[in-house]
């Protein structure tokens, strides 16, 4: 691998690099790519030992699952590989104070799981999604329109990908415009961490401010709640707090955890797919040609590709419940398995030419939004649905916008874009 910066290895084995070195994480996009390959050729998943963190006790390492294959079958057994004991998000257990604010069902295993699921699923329907539907095109219209005020040159992220989300999944839990920042900043740090232009690279300090945010962000919520309890509206907050299903209903704190899920989940990363998705077609002149040639025909398969190769969650952790053995690997009780989706939606025996951008490709059986099982994502076809509009309404408008150089952001578990110029 040519051109790689004094002072910084080049990487020709998975021995010149560690997952679990934040420097990694840094490093050029190419540089990961290869990294993930070589990966993927070991015979059995790599073993790596876990960055000592002040806030949690050091665990006992992970395996780094990258496989396509791996991410089904753990996925699909929950009852071994599991979420809920010391979290899915983070690879060191998730501390106790930590909990409340980000112990959403994401980090839960069933019959509690289940429970949240249950009751969440009922107010999240398809009926209420549809409601939103009518808004996910006056939003992108609306935005569109006024990135075309501002003329070329503005931040794409800023401007368009990340206001559509966070407008939608605003309005859907009745959180008012006035409001929108607020949530905005907070969702930034809690997924930003250690970049430093959101949490910075202290780990205390970094510490200290997700608490806070989470804090900000359930207060927000639980203000609302008790609001709507007595005065009830048609959104979501409203049908949470005021759902009972066969006698169960969301505590406060679970409330609060839900809507920081939501929040972080559907607006990071939805906009991060919006962001990587004009990247690609700025890359690749003769897909976006053929996307125009057919936009309606086109766009669903195009939207599957974007998520592909954008996999916006770089990972989810799980941890072992009990000895299995699975691709000839004894995995022991209480050990850590971390699925890489970023790498399996690489995986060159499931994704033929997988580097290339290609909106035609069928079957994509790619996990951007989880693996299949309990924890498959709740609002994918919402997430789905925003993509999709999103671009349709740029290539009428703008058929022509370009993404400039991306400013990533510096993180181990969101495959993200901050800043990015666009031109038209």
């Amino acid at each position: 691998m040519s051109g790689t910066p004094a002072g910084r290895k080049e990487i020709t084995s998975t021995a010149d690099f560690d997952l679990s070195d934040p420097t990694f994480w840094a490093r050029p996009m190419r540089e990961r790519e290869h990294a993930f390959r070589l990966l993927r050729d070991l015979e059995h998943p790599a073993f790596y030992e876990e960055m000592d963190v002040p806030y949690a006790p050091k665990g006992p390492g992970y395996y780094a699952l990258v496989k396509h294959a791996d991410i089904l079958e753990v996925s699909r057994n929950p009852e071994v590989f599991c979420s809920g004991d010391g979290g899915a998000t983070n690879i060191p257990d998730m501390p106790p104070e930590f909990t409340e604010y980000f112990g959403s069902m994401i980090n839960m295993d069933d019959p509690r799981h289940a429970r949240l699921r249950r009751i969440v699923s009922r107010t999240f329907t398809p009926k209420m999604i549809k409601q939103f539907e009518a808004d996910v095109e006056a939003a992108s219209s609306r935005i569109v329109d006024d990135l075309i005020a501002k003329g070329p040159g503005c931040d794409f992220v800023a401007e368009v990908a990340a206001r559509l989300p966070l407008k939608i999944i605003c309005d859907m839990m009745g959180i008012p415009e006035k409001d929108y920042g607020f949530v905005l900043d907070r969702s930034n740090l809690i997924l930003g961490g250690f970049d430093p232009e959101y949490g910075g690279d202290d780990m205390t300090t970094v510490a200290e401010k997700l608490l806070t945010a989470g804090m900000e962000l359930q207060g927000l919520v639980q203000d609302l709640a008790a609001h709507r309890l007595e005065h009830p509206t048609g959104d979501l907050i409203s049908s949470l707090v005021n759902a009972n299903i066969d006698g169960e209903r969301l505590t406060a704190q679970e409330l609060g955890s839900f809507f920081i899920l939501l929040v972080v989940a559907g607006n990071e990363t939805t906009r991060n797919a919006i962001s990587h998705g004009l990247r690609l077609f700025t890359e690749n002149p003769g897909q976006r040609a053929l996307l125009l040639e057919d936009v309606e025909g086109r766009l669903p398969g195009a939207v599957e590709e974007i998520v592909r190769l954008a996999s916006p969650v770089n990972f989810m952790r799980r941890k072992v419940t009990r000895d299995h053995e699975m691709n000839g690997r004894l995995y022991r009780r209480g050990q850590k398995a971390v699925l890489y989706y970023w790498a399996a939606n690489r995986d060159e025996s499931v994704f033929p030419d997988p580097l290339r951008f290609d909106i035609l490709r069928s079957p994509n059986p790619h996990v951007g939004y989880g693996g299949p099982g309990p924890h498959f994502c709740l609002g994918a076809h919402l997430a789905r649905r925003e993509i999709t509009v999103m671009f349709r309404e740029l290539l009428r408008c703008l058929p022509r916008i370009e993404g400039g150089r991306p400013e990533r952001l510096h993180s181990s578990f969101i495959n993200g874009i901050k800043h990015m110029e666009c031109t038209f």
